[in-house]
């Protein structure tokens, strides 16, 4: 079975990784929250197609809040119903992380 790809158009989106070698698995979060930050409208119904809304919704709660600029944030909540929110830094997320 072949990896899942992402469309090209997501290229500008994730400028500073190897576009060839990115997962939308793999590498979900990094996907999302550069989609919600950065994409248009086209970047976001593919998230929510590929993703799923539950699973989407799942996936950014618990991303840290620090991670979305404000208004696109706030935009998505609305779209997707999130209530809550983490509001941890980014800094205690990757040290979190390097503990385990």
């Amino acid at each position: 079975m072949s990896k899942p790809k992402l469309p090209e158009s997501f290229k500008p989106l994730l400028w500073s990784y190897r576009f060839s070698e990115i997962d939308p698995r793999e590498n979900k979060e990094r996907i999302i929250i550069n989609t919600i930050n950065y994409g248009d409208w086209s970047h976001w119904q593919w998230i929510v197609r590929f993703y799923g809304k539950k699973e989407l919704k799942k996936i950014i709660e618990d991303i840290p809040v620090s991670e979305f600029q404000k208004r696109a944030l706030n935009l998505i909540c609305l779209l997707l119903k999130i209530g809550k929110m983490k509001y941890e830094t980014r800094g205690a997320k990757i040290r979190a992380a390097e503990n385990t």
